[in-house]
């Protein structure tokens, strides 16, 4: 591993969060008609509990990009970060996808997409460094738990 800095951790925390951020900013009123008018499953958390998640998701996600970017060079950290990139874009879309167009149905197609990407990233992440894929694993499970969501959301609201 590359000698260690607060730099790298703190670019790719930043830029992970501000990725996210981004997307709630500008699906900020699709968002509040996902909460004032759509049917939602059983389980739904309250809308508070979302971002506090996302928050700390985002967090351990630049966490483990930021370990990945200091492990020794190569073309095993380059994959994985592409991997982690193009996820990242994946989760950016579904904001888009779910909130501005309501397209509930190819929402839920490309979550389960997303969650296939993160999976490969995990893998990836895993042959360079353990700490940086368990840390994924947070993420994986709740977007296993937003597949839920979504899917309950296209057929209560169809």
């Amino acid at each position: 591993m590359k000698h260690t800095t607060w730099k790298p951790y703190a670019f790719w925390i930043l830029f992970t969060e501000a990725v996210g951020a981004l997307a709630g900013w500008l699906t900020r009123d699709g968002t509040k008609y996902y909460s004032d008018f759509v049917v939602k499953p059983p389980l739904s958390p309250p809308a508070l509990v979302f971002p506090i998640v996302w928050g700390i998701l985002y967090a351990l996600m630049g966490i483990g990009a930021a370990r990945i970017w200091l492990a020794e060079d190569g073309q095993q950290q380059k994959k994985s970060l592409i991997l982690y990139l193009l996820q990242l874009l994946f989760n950016f879309v579904w904001s888009f996808l779910f909130f501005e167009f309501r397209s509930y149905g190819f929402a839920f197609f490309w979550l389960l997409a997303l969650w296939v990407l993160i999976l490969l990233m995990i893998g990836s992440f895993r042959r360079q460094d353990k700490a940086a894929a368990l840390l994924q694993i947070p993420y994986l499970l709740w977007v296993a738990f937003a597949a839920y969501l979504n899917l309950g959301v296209w057929v209560l609201n169809r």
